[in-house]
């Protein structure tokens, strides 16, 4: 038993260190990845910022959580379209023919977009810090941090292997992720959700960006969390989970 997962660890390490390599010779998947969200960040800062109240001197502290999910809904198109290329090539058939673990392939693709997208965060989180975002979070509050933006990460990456594995062209394949783009401008990422109409309220309130936006927002400020953290766990592991049961039947189709 310990020979097999020694062997499955082994082989998901080639896969990642494959697609990492793909991903530093071209480096403007993650250049595009971090520019919308910036470019948003920017904008809303310095030209709408002014005219937005969210109960707080810095905006950018209030914008920043929903602006990191965008990052990462835009960054796992890329995991879903590396995956038709890979089945479209015929390169994940290439692979079962050979003796390594059947799914260490899409392992790999995961792992990758997790990778990928934590670059993209730290270079968001970075250009944040010279917009004048502050954040009196200790070192645990920031691991949870961390450790939610993951989970988020791994869960849209499973949606994203689905994409990938089903899809019958490349527009198919990464379109699937502008729903999941435009799902924080409804929810509290940008504005309380108080200043909505009672419709979209109550769909901002009860959809999974809010809860994360506000559990990551709680930790960043040093306030106390409440029920918000349990509710995006929740979320991010119910998604993933599904995604993850769907996403495996896709591949084993290929297999």
């Amino acid at each position: 038993m310990e020979t097999v997962k020694h062997h499955f660890f082994s082989d998901m390490g080639v896969m990642l260190g494959r697609s990492m390599r793909h991903i530093f010779r071209s480096m403007d998947t993650i250049i595009t990845v971090c520019i919308t969200p910036i470019a948003l960040m920017l904008l809303f800062v310095y030209v709408f910022g002014g005219a937005i109240q969210t109960g707080t001197d810095n905006y950018v502290n209030y914008l920043l959580p929903g602006i990191l999910l965008i990052a990462i809904a835009s960054g796992i198109s890329y995991t879903a379209y590396r995956l038709f290329l890979d089945k479209q090539r015929g390169i994940i058939e290439r692979f079962h023919s050979m003796p390594i673990a059947r799914s260490a392939v899409l392992w790999g693709h995961v792992l990758t977009s997790v990778v990928s997208n934590v670059i993209s965060l730290v270079v968001i989180i970075l250009v944040a810090l010279v917009m004048g975002f502050r954040s009196s979070a200790g070192i645990l509050p920031w691991l949870a941090v961390a450790g939610i933006l993951v989970l988020f990460t791994l869960a849209l990456t499973w949606v994203a292997a689905i994409a990938g594995l089903s899809a019958k062209s490349v527009e198919g394949a990464s379109a699937f992720s502008y729903p999941l783009i435009f799902l924080p401008f409804i929810s509290s990422a940008f504005v309380p959700t108080e200043s909505m109409p009672k419709v979209v309220r109550a769909f901002a309130e009860n959809q999974p960006v809010t809860s994360i936006v506000e559990a990551i927002r709680a930790l960043l400020s040093g306030r106390p969390v409440g029920n918000d953290i349990w509710i995006a766990l929740a979320w991010c592991f119910g998604i993933m989970l599904v995604a993850y049961i769907f996403a495996m039947r896709a591949y084993k189709k290929r297999v």
